[in-house]
């Protein structure tokens, strides 16, 4: 039975996965179908339904909203928050979206400090105290904010990103913008009549004057403040990415006397939503698409693949499989049973295939390389670790290459994940824009480097690990734990120093120098240096095993620093994703390498593991 095992286990979790793909019948207002709806956002065409959820995980750290309501728990999906949040605001500033964790933030805006979200109308009454001193931080750099300084400006800036969706698809003050835009349409002949007639200093009709001025005024608010451009271009002449938001291109309307199908679309779902008339909204949905599909197919079909891949979340449940196999292999070093191990490889496989899909559906969507920005660098880094961990696997089989697999798979879909937080992570890189074969060859070659630099530390730590606190790190076991560092050293010191040669040859290209000290290119070097470092250590006889694998740990600061750290100084060409979030967790690494190289640097007579070869010496 126990063969049979590792077979099932993937069965069941291959159809987990799949049951993703099949969704139930929507009831009343179809979201879903609205959420699959182009727009342009971030200079790339994208689904209403990536809107929402990079927005909600911006202001939320969450892809849904749980809000109680008549003693009942409802939970709201990414898309249905934001159809409340552009069609009906006046509900959606009742729900808690808004986290906060500082005490001395919610001491200023005068909140309970015993929940963690907050709604719009909790924290209004200190909007103007929040303005003043978001208008305060913004002056002092990043780098010098206190944390009470930068916790508040997340807030404003969630804060800022939620108004501007909240008038998205309609004025402040609309409550049926189907009749405003008929009104507003009647009024544009009488009313520019009489705005000519006024310029040229004759005798003009107030009323229909200021008629006009009166829905000018809140279309000019919503074409300076409201986010995704919804409305595409009708005219074949014009270039199809020069879509706008609704205000402009009403503004537009005013002037021209025509108005754009798409906006009268869009009316009518609002108002439709608004009277609470689920039919006529998705009636009216369905009615755009059609039209859309006939102009901009291309775009349609776009965003109906990145609506799969969101819905797919092949990262989340590669994360979760490489769990289930971490846990798997690591009980196989206790009671050794290769069952056990070979359920874990074969969950790693499943998970691997499943991360692979996601990353080649991304470079798809995206239309470059896997590595643009810090989140993809992460996601491609943990891809190529998993690989390295399975090549092991197959050649000791003795669990240690699924640890490695199952575990820098698991920390890096989990970085990636809080890198996701910031926003949108298909926007592109700056240095990216125009790519090139150079280029594409340079991130991916380098990135390689990267992945097997932590895959040698992170062997490493196992050997540490076993030795000092268990028994299980045998004679036969170090030694094979110490070629698999010393080949891993290896292969990352070749890609880690062609990559950079790469980069060099592709910036001479894009920037006409090959290398500039820049801290992102001093960073590769970095890596390179300490690699041949390693290689010659042991070439030399300067360090044995354990020395070997102390380097290896360092390896992981080296490495740690110059994927991540260098772009905390958001400086140089290269600085893309600057976080201050990460900050703290980056230290915090390295502090826990360096506790692992202290623990390493213990006499072997404090290693559990050697103190049994000791006495039977003795």
């Amino acid at each position: 039975m126990k063969k049979w095992i590792p077979l099932i286990l993937v069965i069941v979790m291959a159809g987990w996965v799949l049951s993703a793909l099949h969704q139930k019948p929507e009831t009343g207002f179809h979201a879903r179908e609205f959420g699959k709806l182009p727009v342009l956002m971030n200079g790339r065409f994208q689904p209403f339904d990536s809107v929402a959820r990079n927005s909600l995980l911006q202001i939320r750290t969450k892809q849904s909203v749980v809000q109680e309501e008549n003693g009942k728990t409802q939970t709201l999906t990414a898309m249905e928050w934001l159809l409340e949040t552009m069609m009906k605001p006046e509900s959606a500033n009742d729900l808690k979206i808004f986290r906060i964790d500082n005490n001395e933030v919610l001491a200023l805006l005068k909140l309970p400090d015993n929940q963690k979200y907050y709604s719009l109308n909790q924290i209004r009454p200190q909007v103007d105290e929040l303005e003043k001193q978001a208008d305060r931080i913004e002056k002092i750099e990043s780098a010098n904010r206190t944390v009470f300084e930068s916790q508040l400006m997340k807030l404003y800036e969630t804060l800022n990103l939620y108004q501007r969706l909240e008038i998205s698809l309609k004025p402040p003050a609309s409550d049926d913008f189907a009749a405003e835009l008929e009104a507003f349409q009647k009024s544009i002949g009488p009313g520019m009549a009489a705005v000519q007639a006024r310029e040229a200093g004759q005798k003009f009709d107030l009323e229909a004057f200021n008629t006009l001025l009166g829905f000018m005024g809140g279309y000019d608010t919503v074409a300076r403040f409201a986010l995704p451009l919804v409305i595409p271009p009708v005219d074949i002449n014009v270039p199809r990415n020069a879509w706008q938001n609704i205000g402009t291109n009403l503004m537009q309307t005013a002037r021209t006397g025509e108005m754009n199908p798409a906006t009268k679309f869009y009316a009518e779902m609002v108002t439709a939503c608004r009277a609470g008339q689920p039919d006529d909204f998705n009636r009216v949905v369905g009615e755009y698409r059609v039209w859309l599909a006939g102009r901009f197919a291309p775009q349609v079909q776009k965003a109906d693949q990145e609506f799969l891949f969101s819905t797919m979340e092949p990262f989340y449940k590669a994360s979760v499989i490489y769990v289930l196999a971490l846990v798997l292999a690591l009980l196989s070093w206790f009671n050794l049973s290769d069952w056990l191990r070979r359920s874990a490889f074969y969950l790693i496989g499943l998970a691997w295939v499943i991360h692979t899909t996601g990353l080649v559906f991304r470079m798809y969507l995206e239309g470059r390389p896997p590595v643009t920005n810090l989140y993809s660098s992460a996601i491609f880094i943990g891809w190529a670790a998993v690989i390295l961990g399975m090549v092991l696997e197959k050649i000791y089989r003795d669990g240690i290459g699924c640890v490695v697999a199952s575990f820098t798979g698991f920390v890096t879909l989990i970085i990636a994940h809080n890198l996701a937080l910031s926003g949108d992570t298909m926007e592109m890189m700056r240095a990216v824009l125009d790519t090139n074969f150079w280029l594409a060859t340079h991130v991916v070659t380098v990135t390689l480097g990267y992945a097997s630099t932590f895959v040698a530390g992170f062997l490493a730590i196992i050997y540490i690990l076993r030795g000092v606190f268990t028994t299980t790190l045998s004679e036969p076991t170090a030694k094979s734990l110490a070629r698999m560092v010393y080949g891993i050293v290896c292969f990352a010191t070749l890609f880690s120093f062609v990559g950079t040669v790469l980069g060099g040859i592709w910036a001479d290209q894009s920037w006409g120098r090959f290398w500039g000290w820049d801290p992102k290119e001093n960073g590769a070097l970095l890596i390179v240096l300490w690699n041949a470092t390693i290689l010659h250590a042991r070439w030399g006889g300067l360090v044995r095993e354990r020395g070997l694998m102390n380097l290896a740990v360092f390896g992981n600061i080296v490495t740690s620093f110059s994927w991540f750290g260098v772009n905390m100084l958001g400086i140089g060409l290269h600085s893309y994703g600057f976080t201050d979030a990460a900050f703290k967790w980056l230290i915090l690494f390295i502090g826990s390498q360096v506790v692992i190289i202290l623990l390493g640097l213990l006499p072997q007579k404090l290693w559990r593991s050697f103190q049994p070869r000791a006495s039977a010496q003795a």
